[in-house]
């Protein structure tokens, strides 16, 4: 196994261009799910994110039938399951969640006839596996330029939304009393996660695509509360943790005992949750120790 300290020098690495374009879209990804993922926690709708990676299967196996880029598929059908969910489930909570239980059955069901229909048509892909657990390593360079259009949109929906979308997610009755229109707020917020869920599948999958979403913001704001610095922080942790996980997906294919690389969305979502626990548990033992601390000048 090549040493970690040789990353920058290892024989090959960026020389590949797969490896070049994996990165290149790993950053965008990454500096996107900062952005909208970062309000996806502040807003308390993990959820609504992660049954828009299971509803865009069904956009993107559909894609794979008739022969056009995952993505496409993704975006399509992220975009109006979000519109649905939220015009569905309108400012209520159980009904937004009753909303995408129903809405996700449905999209469940027409996956597992697409992925059905894609695997008795084709005979050199997994249509299967690329499709639920990522292949960015896969990401032809062709696709950087909608990833960019894709991402830059999203990022420019939350930068206009912004001040009223923060105020949104922290307080509705305070901006309901400022005039801020919620509904388009939601709305707006909800294309932006649609989006940004279409790229992350296209890169750890449909299934995994949630840890890339909400991992990297959920560790920025246990250290910091203040939004922006969380966007940030968020974004600088999604380009880390995706840079190291393809860089060991490409090593891995030298290691014994088969010589078969292991996939990058593994290492990607291994590394998330393994920064999770280190930082909550260093949090927790910092917070027991101000605690006694206080206890005992008293």
């Amino acid at each position: 196994m090549a040493q970690l300290g040789s990353i920058f020098v290892f024989a090959g690495f960026f020389s590949s261009y797969p490896i070049r374009v994996a990165l290149v879209t790993g950053l965008i990804v990454a500096v996107v799910s900062g952005t909208v993922g970062t309000f996806t926690i502040i807003r308390g709708q993990s959820f609504a994110g992660h049954s828009l990676a299971d509803i865009g299967a069904a956009g993107g196996s559909a894609a794979y039938l008739v022969n056009i880029p995952a993505i496409y598929g993704f975006i399509g059908i992220n975009i109006l399951a979000g519109l649905v969910l939220e015009l569905i489930g309108i400012g209520r909570l159980r009904g937004r969640d009753l909303a995408a239980g129903i809405v996700l059955s449905f999209s469940l069901g027409l996956t597992a006839l697409f992925l059905y229909l894609d695997t008795i048509a084709s005979t050199t892909t997994n249509v299967t596996a690329s499709l639920l657990f990522g292949s960015i390593l896969t990401i032809q360079g062709s696709s950087i330029p909608i990833i960019l259009a894709v991402g830059s949109v999203a990022i420019a929906i939350v930068m206009v939304l912004y001040r009223p979308l923060v105020l949104s997610s922290i307080s509705k009755e305070l901006a309901l009393a400022k005039g801020i229109p919620e509904t388009k707020i939601a709305i707006g917020y909800l294309v932006a996660l649609a989006l940004n869920v279409s790229l992350t599948a296209i890169t750890v999958g449909a299934i995994l695509s949630t840890a890339l979403l909400v991992g990297p913001a959920v560790i920025a704001l246990k250290l910091t509360r203040r939004p922006g610095r969380a966007i940030l922080l968020a974004s600088a942790i999604g380009v880390f943790v995706t840079w190291i996980g393809i860089y060991l997906s490409y090593d891995s294919y030298y290691w014994p005992p088969h010589n078969h690389g292991w996939p990058a969305s593994f290492f990607v979502v291994a590394i998330i949750f393994a920064l999770f626990v280190i930082v909550d548990t260093t949090i927790s033992v910092r917070r027991k120790y101000l605690v006694g601390e206080r206890a005992e000048n008293i």
